[in-house]
């Protein structure tokens, strides 16, 4: 009995990872508003009601993957440990962003480069475990705390959003236009690693 049930239960967790999968993909490539569960239910070759035995509609399916997804995000933040001088810190985050990004190229598409509806919330905000943003701009008041950044860059909001909107602007390009001949197109982890460093130099005090 308790290997029917061992096996039963894994083959129950592997379906719902091929739905998780399989949705990701179609929302990040068409638009979560653009997708059905008949969509997601004919990708993975299931019918519509094997979905719903796992997720009763499509908004729970999304709130499911913004949980994971961000989850794991947060955690490749939460690996890099406590590193005591918070401008070190920041720039491993960076590093940590990009790899995350090319490590896992679906989950960081679902998360950053489609839209998701407004009025969802699916994460406990400053909750390092969950909130990445959240992991970000303390590190950020950190470094304002310690005087180690120029006066200007007082807001730790717009400090984190301009150090995320850097690592980000690398990962979309690479993503969207790779293998694109038109430009001579670089490694992404050292073009962002060059242009963190560039960064931090016209920030600090």
């Amino acid at each position: 009995m308790a290997p029917s049930l061992t096996r039963r239960a894994r083959e129950r967790q592997e379906t719902y990872d091929r739905i998780l999968e399989a949705a990701r993909e179609l929302f990040a490539r068409d638009g979560y508003e653009n997708v059905t569960m008949r969509a997601i239910a004919k990708r993975i070759e299931y019918t519509p009601t094997a979905i719903y035995h796992h997720f009763r509609d499509k908004e729970a399916l999304l709130t499911e993957l913004c949980h994971i997804d961000f989850r794991a995000l947060a955690s490749a933040f939460l690996r890099i440990g406590r590193v005591e001088d918070p401008v070190e810190r920041l720039m491993k985050i960076g590093a940590a962003y990009v790899d995350f990004a090319l490590e896992h190229p679906a989950q960081y598409r679902f998360l950053f480069l489609m839209r998701h509806p407004k009025d969802m919330e699916h994460l406990e905000k400053e909750n390092p475990e969950e909130d990445a943003y959240g992991f970000l701009r303390q590190t950020v008041s950190e470094c304002i705390a310690a005087g180690r950044f120029r006066p200007e860059y007082h807001d730790p909001d717009r400090v984190a959003q301009i150090c995320w909107a850097s690592g980000h602007g690398v990962i979309a390009l690479h993503m969207n236009f790779e293998g694109d001949e038109w430009v001579n197109w670089r490694d992404p982890r050292e073009t962002a690693r060059l242009m963190m460093e560039a960064q931090m130099r016209g920030m600090l005090a």
